[in-house]
């Protein structure tokens, strides 16, 4: 009898935590009201400031937008139907306003009905639009005069917007060229009806490398087909009337682009050997010359096929990279080749070297210079005038050189942590040139830079001129402070002063202005509404605290409206957070955090539940130090737990929560970091994982930031690991994931073995796989169920603990 009652409540068990047939379902009317919203448009400015675009598109995609016909191949998801990305957004519509007007202009004569538009671009001479449509089988390029406010459909709906934009404008804007599927292309194959002539085999030379995991890769010969039917294209020249002409036979296009002075144009190819264990970026490529006629001038690079890279971040592949047009000179090109074969581990004076070749492309390479470490990009402006960057990544150093084109003099004029924003010098401001590209802006000897001036009091931005003689610098503009914080979105003429700006605080949207340095005068350029009103009355504050070992921490707190600040009631506390790796204490205590950047909720963070009687700390600071030779990943989950304790200790200290009712949360890395926070101390009372990895030895050549293999130091991928630590999970926790998850490392099956051991094991775990969701989520009703889910979760184990 004892056996029999013990196995009936075996059964019993089983059936409680059996699989749930669940509908989508919709959270409470508080979280309802802030995410079931209409999105305000998107802003861009034509290239002589005349114009603002504003871009409409729907909140959310639709499930059944998800569930549409996708192919997996080399590295891509395509609609076969459109030859489109399978994760393509598109706008529902646009309108313009002129910068000198106040009226918007939202009807055009000639618009395509019921639009899906991408691609938009206004024409060199800023007198057109162009944009692409595209409808259930295929993409076609459209024409907006904005004079006549007229639209003309210049191509029909065969464009391939694969691997490069479908269209580039010719500098003169009278002619486009555009990438077309090939005429009578061959059927895909369908590989549920096909039958295989052989298995599949991969072979190895024996090279050591060290490659990512990726996901839908080339698997068979089908595959391979497939790719090739759904890539290649045709390059063809179309007029403003729609008249055609060819410019190259079919191949596998992945880039174009005109010189500056608009008579060639630089083409990549890619071709075989494909590969079934990287993506197509890898595959072997061809770069060429071409004149307009679609006449070959010279090849300029050829690049074999890259399955072996050296260990490291700071690895490169061999051969020229970094091939591109030279912004300042009419036909002049620029590459980067490495001096130390790629190889980080290499003991070198020089990593790589910056060359240029100039038209017709047959003469020696130019040497511009040589950088100690990997080269990071360059800023050309003229014959005496350019910046060259370096960085390496096991310090996160970065430098910036002042250099002579002509002469290959070099001058150090910035060297610090990447990470360190604090000493951020800017961005240097490039202005439009006569060929109609943009170089370096440089007056009189001096160049601007545009700043984001995060600081340990706030965020002030600035621009500054830089004398390049004498490489001293003078402040032209800080923002003051205000109740509205100011970003400089675009600075329009130095000369004058003018520069466009936006303003937001807390409950009001970001809106545009122009204003001007000098006077201070500013117009008005929208009026954007806030679509989350209910959130106006919030409390939100930046909130700073020590962790143990002195590191400065933050983050952004809220409080629910009307919160009682004399009697202060205490809360349930949510926690979100995403760790980063750092390699100074210094730089993992600077902030960005701002109070007076708007508050736009999203179910990318735990703002919702502030509507629901929630105190929320969100983006909380969780740097990972690894100092000297030390790395971070060396002690992880201490430096976890210390910032989570810290947190807490933070929070409470100012009487607002129950430090027993506290959950913590997070999306990717910050799912990685939930689950060890909660299997390795007693902080919190539950957890939500959305999307996150767990098991380590299926990441075995790297993570994150993390560049030593399992071989290297298998105790590290092991400890590491919270599908290790399965069995000292107690606490509850939502494991999330979507279920076509394509993101390197996050395979949907992680989270699908990690709920088996954890259910298994007696942990208190609940699973969601949103259906057809990648690694970020966008359908409306899958994000819908999962903030109701969330809520659930949240009101069971923490709120009524």
């Amino acid at each position: 009898m004892k056996k029999l009652l013990c196995g009936l409540l075996f059964l019993l068990s089983l059936e409680a935590s059996a699989q749930e047939n669940v509908t989508f379902q919709k959270p409470s009317s508080e979280i309802l009201a802030l995410a079931d919203f209409i999105r305000p448009p998107q802003i861009r400015m034509s290239n002589d400031h005349n114009w603002i675009l504003f871009l409409y598109r729907p909140t959310y995609k639709s499930l059944a937008e998800l569930g549409q016909e996708e192919m997996k191949l080399a590295g891509l998801r395509i609609n076969p139907a459109t030859n489109v990305e399978s994760a393509e957004t598109f706008f529902s519509k646009f309108s313009l306003k002129k910068i000198a007007d106040d009226k918007e202009i939202t009807d055009f004569t000639g618009m395509p009905a019921n639009p899906s538009l991408a691609n938009l671009t206004f024409s060199p001479d800023n007198t057109k639009l162009a944009f692409t449509n595209t409808n259930t089988t295929g993409t076609a390029l459209f024409i907006l005069d904005l004079k006549s406010l007229q639209v003309k459909q210049l191509t029909s709906y065969v464009l391939n917007t694969l691997l490069d934009a479908p269209y580039k404008w010719f500098r003169n804007s009278e002619r486009l060229l555009i990438s077309t599927l090939p005429v009578n292309r061959i059927k895909l194959i369908d590989q549920t009806k096909d039958l295989p002539t052989g298995p599949v085999v991969s072979t190895s030379d024996g090279q050591v490398s060290q490659l990512r995991t990726y996901q839908d890769l080339l698997k068979n010969p089908q595959d391979e087909t497939n790719f090739e039917t759904l890539v290649q294209s045709e390059l063809q020249i179309v007029d403003l009337e729609g008249a055609v002409q060819k410019f190259s036979d079919k191949a596998i296009f992945a880039g174009t682009s005109f010189s500056p002075n608009g008579e060639y144009i630089l083409v990549n190819t890619i071709k075989k050997p494909y590969s079934y264990i990287v993506p197509y970026s890898r595959f072997p490529q061809e770069t060429a010359i071409y004149d307009l006629t679609g006449k070959l001038i010279t090849k300029v690079n050829d690049v074999p096929l890259i399955e072996v890279m050296p260990k490291g971040f700071s690895a490169s592949r061999t051969g020229r990279r970094n091939l591109h047009w030279r912004d300042d000179k009419p036909a002049t090109l620029a590459y980067v080749e490495a001096l130390d074969g790629g190889d980080p581990g290499k003991n070198v004076e020089f990593r790589d070297a910056l060359y240029t070749l100039d038209f017709p492309f047959t003469s020696s390479p130019k040497l511009i210079t040589k950088t100690k470490d990997r080269f990071a990009g360059v800023i050309w402006g003229n014959d005496q005038y350019a910046m060259v960057s370096s960085q390496w990544y096991d310090t996160r150093n970065v430098k910036t050189f002042l250099i002579n084109p002509s002469s290959g003099a070099s001058k150090l004029i910035n060297d610090r942590n990447s990470q360190d924003i604090y000493n951020d010098p800017g961005d240097v401001f490039r202005a439009r040139n006569n060929f109609g590209t943009y170089p370096m802006s440089i007056q009189n000897d001096k160049v601007f830079l545009i700043g984001k001036g995060f600081t340990k009091e706030g965020e002030f931005p600035f621009v500054d001129e830089l004398d390049l003689k004498s490489l001293k610098k003078k402040r032209l503009y800080t923002a003051k402070k205000s109740e509205l914080q100011e970003r400089i979105v675009q600075l329009i003429d130095p000369k004058t002063g003018d520069m466009m700006v936006s303003l937001q605080s807390a409950s009001v949207f970001p809106n545009y202005f122009t204003k001007n340095i000098k006077t201070g005068k500013q117009k008005a350029l929208t009026q954007l509404k806030n679509p989350f009103t209910n959130l106006e009355k919030v409390h939100k504050e930046i909130l700073n605290y020590k962790r143990k070992d002195s590191v400065d921490l933050s983050g952004t707190l809220y409080l629910p409206a009307g919160y009682d600040f004399k009697n202060k009631e205490k809360l349930p506390l949510l926690i979100w957070a995403y760790p980063r790796e750092y390699k100074d204490k210094n730089t993992a205590g600077q902030s960005t955090a701002n109070p007076k950047e708007f508050t736009y909720p999203s179910y990318g963070s735990f703002i919702y539940w502030v509507s629901k009687g929630y105190v929320v700390l969100d983006n909380a600071a969780f740097p990972i130090v690894g100092e000297g030779t030390q790395e971070p990943n060396d002690t992880f989950i201490e430096q976890l737990v210390a910032n989570g304790a810290a947190a807490i200790d933070a929070v409470d200290s100012l009487g607002y929560i129950d430090r027993k009712k506290v959950a913590v949360g997070g999306h990717s890395y910050g799912a990685f970091m939930t689950a060890h926070l909660l299997s390795n101390s007693n902080l919190f009372a539950a957890g939500i994982a959305r999307s996150g990895a767990y098991n380590r030895t299926l990441t075995p050549f790297g993570f994150q930031s993390e560049q030593r293999n399992f071989w290297d130091d298998p105790q590290l991928y092991m400890t590491m690991s919270p599908f290790v630590s399965a069995d000292k999970m107690k606490t509850p926790l939502l494991l999330v994931h979507g279920g076509a998850d394509n993101n390197p490392g996050t395979f949907t099956l992680q989270t699908e073995r990690y709920f088996q051991a954890l259910k298994n094991l007696g942990a208190p775990v609940r699973m969601v796989i949103l259906p057809r969701e990648a690694h970020g989520y966008v359908a409306k009703e899958n994000i819908f169920h999962l903030l109701w889910e969330q809520d659930k979760f949240l009101e069971k184990y923490l709120k009524n603990k």
